[in-house]
């Protein structure tokens, strides 16, 4: 009698774990699945700025993130970025170079757009608008949130590709042209996709849609 009890406790503690690991691998499930369960959403239209036409909306999979753009700084920089953004260049483009906690990269109009990824070139592309030259400001503070177009190893090589930090970069001052910073959003480039090892994503996120507020 006192074994048949000790076996029925044993079956149900085994029931009880069998049950609570199938909970916690579909709750881990879930939670990969909706990675953008717990990010606040952004609305633009819901947010008072001093100056709406320095103002850029880029929509990813996760939410809105909003850009305050600095022409006073870079403004040639700023000019070929509104431009590109005014014509919709960057909708469906990849964030084709992600580095984990420190950087989001797209803008590979060539080689990176969702119907044509080409992953033996990406983020060699070009825009086709020519490259411009460097606006490089010593004083401007590469803080978590900044955003600045990216080059190649050689100076005035700035194109269409731009990159936003996830941290303090204050090695960059004086290296990178800035168009502007992440006022609100930052969280939600946390949320981009990508891999431990590699600084190039497979199977990247892409851009929905990248506007100037209206």
């Amino acid at each position: 009698m006192i074994r048949k009890i000790k076996q029925t406790l044993s079956e149900k503690l085994l029931l009880l774990f069998v049950i609570l690991l199938t909970l916690s691998s579909s709750v881990s499930y879930f939670l990969i699945k909706n990675k953008c369960l717990f990010i606040k959403q952004y609305d633009p239209e819901k947010i008072i700025f001093k100056n709406k036409k320095n103002i850029a909306v880029l929509n990813v999979p996760c939410g809105n993130v909003i850009i305050e753009l600095y022409p006073e700084i870079s403004p040639n920089s700023v000019k070929r970025f509104k431009f590109l953004i005014k014509k919709g260049k960057y909708d469906n483009v990849a964030f084709h170079r992600v580095i984990k906690n420190t950087l989001v990269q797209a803008g590979d109009l060539e080689f990176g757009r969702r119907n044509n990824l080409n992953y033996s070139f990406i983020g060699t592309g070009k825009s086709g608008y020519g490259t411009i030259n460097s606006e490089l400001d010593n004083l401007f503070d590469f803080k978590a949130g900044s955003v600045a177009l990216a080059r190649t190893n050689q100076k005035n090589t700035e194109d269409s590709q731009f990159f936003i930090l996830l941290v303090d970069a204050p090695l960059y001052e004086g290296e990178y042209s800035p168009v502007g910073k992440v006022i609100y959003g930052l969280d939600v480039l946390r949320k981009i996709k990508f891999d431990e090892k590699v600084e190039y994503v497979l199977r990247p996120d892409f851009i929905n849609t990248f506007e100037l507020l209206k």
